[in-house]
Order: C-alpha cells, then structure tokens, then sequence
C-alpha cells in the first residue's frame, strides 16, 4: 500500500493506494498516527480514490483515526470511495460518524 500526506490548514489529507487489509492496516495506522503527531493535525480526511479493496481491518484504521482525533474536537471525512469500498462503509455504519463528500475543496470547507 502506498500512503501519501498533503496538510490544509489544520487538515492532514491521507491519499491511499492498494489494498487497506489486515496484510497492512499496522503500517498504515502507524504512518498515519506519526503524521498526525508531528503535524499536530486536527482532522482528517482520507482519499479512498486509489484504494480497490478494504476488510474490516482497513475499518478499524479509520474508526481509530477519527476516535484519536475526536478526542480533541476534531474531524474525520472520506472522499473518492468506489462503489465496492462504498459498500463497506454503509454496511459497517461509518456513515453514521464519518461523512463522505464530492472531493477535497467541499470536505475541508465542512470540517
């Protein structure tokens, strides 16, 4: 999986490309919560555009995200879900706490 970081303000952007299963999910959420300290970043918002599969592991790296930034008023927000990733997320109810938006410039102005 490759795993690239772009800040906006105070919002970390993580793009991901591959497979975000259990072969990987450590190595993300250890990438992802470094970047997060360093930056002192206060939401998140991940780019599903390159990502062609997600199990339940690649669940738990962004339910983990949003609960370690949630504990300190911030955010999290997908963009880019294909249609199979986007079924996972409404199957698992992320829905319900970590919303979707068209693209980029609309999930910063919300968060």
């Amino acid at each position: 999986m490759f795993i690239s970081f772009d800040r906006k303000d105070a919002t970390l952007v993580v793009t991901l490309v591959g497979e975000l299963d259990h072969h990987n999910a450590e190595i993300v959420r250890i990438k992802i919560d470094n970047k997060i300290d360093e930056l002192g970043s206060q939401n998140i918002i991940f780019d599903f555009n390159g990502v062609n599969f997600m199990d339940s592991s690649g669940i738990g790296v962004v339910m983990g995200r949003y609960r370690k930034l949630s504990t300190t008023g911030g955010k999290a927000c997908v963009i880019n879900l294909k249609p199979q990733i986007k079924r996972v997320f409404e199957l698992s109810g992320l829905f319900k706490i970590i919303p979707e938006y068209e693209d980029i410039q609309k999930a910063v102005s919300n968060l």
